[in-house]
């Protein structure tokens, strides 16, 4: 039951993942959500490093996707537990950047909290 419970969140951070990258790719001022002040969403360099970084969003999500589908639930717990590093990191760059406490906390932070649960659960379960 739990398992099933964690499956079903990894799916959602999956969905949500992979939506954040569409989104970022076909509209860049989307960007400004992220937390950093002063984002130059129309700048066309800065549009080209977006369009990058979606593209990895869009194939992270595919990866949750993937093991979903064929992997243990050890090997999705693991996978979760290190891909909680990518929200961890956005936080603390959000933060270096004097972005605003709730995105920080709020979205980033607790991202990364919500994926180490998942992944533990799905370690211990």
């Amino acid at each position: 039951m739990l398992i099933n419970v964690a499956n079903v969140l990894a799916g959602l951070i999956g969905v949500g993942i992979s939506f954040m990258g569409v989104r970022a790719f076909w509209a860049p001022q989307a960007a400004a959500g992220f937390g950093i002040p002063g984002t130059p969403t129309e700048d066309p360099t800065f549009q080209a490093w977006l369009s990058v970084k979606a593209v990895r969003d869009m194939a992270a999500g595919l990866f949750i996707f993937i093991l979903l589908a064929g992997a243990t639930p050890d090997l999705l717990g693991w996978f979760m537990l290190a891909a909680a590093g990518i929200p961890a990191g956005d936080a603390l760059v959000v933060w270096r950047s004097k972005g605003p406490k709730a995105a920080v906390y709020g979205v980033h932070g607790a991202t990364a909290v919500v994926m180490l649960a998942i992944g533990v659960i799905l370690l211990v379960a």
